[in-house]
This record gives structure tokens, C-alpha cells and sequence, in this order.
């Protein structure tokens, strides 16, 4: 099962969903932090450069930024467009073909990297910004983790790493061509580059998990809200005791700005929640942030029996990792240093009931296809659920 959560989490991370599946609309459109009073100002405005910023997660940090009164300027190709504020400047450049030149010629508080897959990006950006910025914060993700003989992750558990060459010489083209290999160890050996260019005091590395909520175009976890929704009999993994980590991009976006805010350097997991969640946990708490008269029954299954019927974990099964599986040790990540410098999560119900409303709001066909891009079709749970209960009369 390991390669086909690697598979499918490293290749819709690397992709941000809009390859695969075509454009998307604004991620961020569920929240506009402008004018809110629950946005306070930050004690000093930062220049502050934003390299992607119209993905997943972008929008989200673009917005906080702004709403916390930085000057914000975001670097992509331009060929994905995001409502940003309008005080947002926008400069242009390809990555993929060492397209850089706009970055040169300013000075930075902070650079926030959030699309950075490939160890070259780092050094050629760190050609043109070291010495012109304070600060580097390199959004990385917790698939660098060689879950290999682990009963527990942290920050100082072993990386995965490149053992076949130089990994700056690694392109754009061989990277989308074997991205299941090299996800891991392309994040792993940029991290080092980021230190390598601008230090240990001016470097901060954060590792994501599941990243999850309104903009989330691969349906990882909005599958279970959307599927709680409608009601009825729904499979559940196992016996709900599996333990489960995710983030909203909210959280993540909003954490990220406040820690350029106050300087905070090194490496940090970064998933959630606070304390431990069970796939039951996680089930039953979102049934509870949808209330009406629809009746839902969890119908828990054994991984066995699931496996027999060609349910596929992670894919179908979405956020689920079966105990057995060498890489279920990544939804066990401890996030304590996290915590300790102020990362914070915004309740269950509320990253659902968003992530729903998101799906709804979009135009038909892109609706399809987001449904489409993960968890159990319906004719397979119901013929699931219908060899299971004919198991248990036999």
C-alpha cells in the first residue's frame, strides 16, 4: 500500500491538482481576510516575497499577509490567476528554465518558497536573494521522512535521500516523470540547500502534512464531509482507531506569516490537530458539523476484508493508512516544537463545513471532476458494503 499513498500524495502535492485536472478557480475565495476584525495588525510591516503564491495554500497567506499590514509581492509564471488584494505587486518568472531575473535588484524582510520541488529552484533564487533578504522559509513536507523502522516521527528522524547523483542536476522532466521516486528526496536535498545558501539563523524549514480545506482540489479529505453528507451507510476503515493528521491551509498560511513575523528559524512539522484524532474521531466529528434528518451509519470494516475487495487506502479510503502499512508511522508525527512556537488549528466542523461549501460553489463540470479525484465511487461502497453484510450472515 506505501507506493500507493506515495504515489497519489507526492504527485497531487507536486502537482497542486491543477495539472492533472486543468485550472481552477480562486483557492481562496472561502476567506477574505480584509476588514475582519479578528486580523490584528503586526507590531511592523515586512516586505515580504511570496514565490508562488495562487496554489493551494498562496492565496490564503497572501491574504493574512496583507490583512496584518505587510507589503506583500508574490513571484509565479503568471498562468494561474488568483483574486489577490490589490496592493499584491506581482513579478514573473519560470524556475523551471532558471527564469529569475525579475527577483534581482530588492531588498526582503522574508521570502516565503512555497512550490519548491526541485533543489536547483533554491540555488538559483539564492544566487539572486542571499545577501537581499533576512530571512528564507522553505515549505517542505513530511513525505521527506524515510518511514523505514519508524514507530514515531520527528523532526530528527531520517530523511529520505538522492543516491543516484548530483540532485541539482535533476530537471523539471525527470522529476514529473518519476515523481513517486524522487518527491521525497527533491524536497530533502532543497531543504539542505536552503540552509546551505542562507544559514541556520536566517533558514526556516517547515514540513506539512495532509493539507487540507476549501481549495483543496485533490478531495483527499473533503471525500468523508462530502460523503457524510448524503447520508446513508458509508464505509469506514478498519475499526476507527487509526490515528489521523491533517492541517487546514488556512492554519498552515495564517502560522507561516506569524512566524516571518517574529523571526523564528529551523525545522518544524507541521500538521495537525493539537492532540491525538482516530479516523472515528475524525468520522463523528464531521457528522456532527452537518445536523439535519438524514440518518448516518459508520460501518467499519476490516482492512482484510477491504483489501479482498480491492479498496485502495489513502486513494478510497482517503487519510487512512492501515496499521500494517510501513508508512502509517507518518500519522504519527510529532509536532510539539510546532506547537511550541504558535501553531494553532481552527475546529474540525469549520475546515468541513468549508471545504464542502467550496466544492458546491464550484461550476458544474469543475465539480465533477474535483469529486472525481479521490475517495470510494458509489457503486463500489455500496457493492462493499453489500459483500460485508453478506459475510457476516454466512
Amino acid at each position: 500500500m506505501g507506493t500507493d499513498r506515495r504515489q497519489f500524495l507526492r504527485i497531487s502535492a507536486a502537482a497542486g491538482g491543477a495539472v492533472a485536472l486543468g485550472q481552477w478557480p480562486d483557492h481562496a475565495q472561502a476567506t477574505s481576510y480584509q476588514g475582519l476584525p479578528d486580523v490584528p495588525a503586526a507590531d511592523r510591516a515586512l516586505r515580504i516575497l511570496i514565490l508562488g503564491g495562487t496554489g493551494f495554500t498562496g492565496p490564503f497567506q497572501v491574504r493574512y499577509a496583507v490583512a496584518r499590514g505587510h507589503q506583500v509581492t508574490v513571484f509565479n509564471r503568471g498562468r494561474r490567476q488568483a483574486e489577490l488584494p490589490a496592493s499584491v505587486k506581482h513579478l514573473v518568472g519560470d524556475r523551471n528554465i532558471h527564469e529569475v531575473a525579475a527577483l534581482k535588484g530588492t531588498d526582503w524582510d522574508v521570502v516565503i518558497d512555497n512550490p519548491t520541488s526541485l533543489p536547483f529552484w533554491i540555488k538559483d533564487a539564492a544566487e539572486v536573494l542571499r545577501g537581499h533578504t533576512n530571512q528564507y522559509v522553505m515549505i517542505s513536507t513530511i513525505s521527506v521522512y524515510d518511514p523505514a523502522g519508524q514507530t514515531a516521527i520527528s523532526e530528527e528522524s531520517p530523511l529520505l535521500e538522492y543516491k543516484d547523483g548530483d540532485p541539482l542536476a535533476v530537471t523539471p522532466q525527470q522529476f514529473g516523470q518519476n515523481v513517486n521516486n524522487l518527491y521525497g528526496p527533491m524536497k530533502t536535498a532543497s531543504e539542505r540547500e536552503t540552509v546551505k545558501w542562507f544559514g541556520p539563523d536566517r533558514a526556516t524549514i517547515i514540513r506539512p502534512g495532509l493539507i487540507v480545506g476549501p481549495g483543496d482540489t485533490s478531495f483527499r479529505f473533503t471525500y468523508w464531509p462530502w460523503r457524510i453528507e448524503q447520508g446513508g451507510e458509508i464505509v469506514g476503515p478498519g475499526d476507527g482507531s487509526d490515528p489521523i493528521q491533517i492541517i487546514d491551509a488556512r492554519d498552515l498560511a495564517e502560522w507561516t506569516v506569524r512566524m516571518v513575523e517574529n523571526h523564528t528559524t529551523g525545522t518544524f512539522n507541521a500538521t495537525g490537530p493539537r492532540g491525538l484524532l482516530t479516523m472515528a474521531g475524525m468520522l463523528h466529528g464531521i457528522r456532527a458539523a452537518f445536523p439535519g434528518d438524514k440518518e448516518v451509519v459508520f460501518r467499519w470494516i476490516p482492512w482484510e476484508f477491504l483489501k479482498a475487495q480491492q479498496v485502495q487506502p489513502w486513494q478510497e479510503m482517503t487519510t487512512w493508512i492501515p496499521a500494517d502499512d510501513p508508512e502509517s508511522v507518518i500519522s504519527r508525527t510529532n509536532i510539539a516544537k510546532a506547537l511550541a512556537a504558535g501553531l494553532t488549528f481552527r475546529p474540525l466542523a469549520q475546515t468541513a463545513v468549508d471545504a464542502v461549501a467550496w466544492v458546491k460553489a464550484l461550476a458544474p463540470d469543475v465539480q465533477a471532476r474535483v469529486t472525481k479525484a479521490a475517495g470510494l465511487p458509489a457503486e463500489k461502497e455500496k457493492k462493499v458494503l453489500d459483500a460485508w453484510h453478506a459475510a457476516q450472515k454466512a
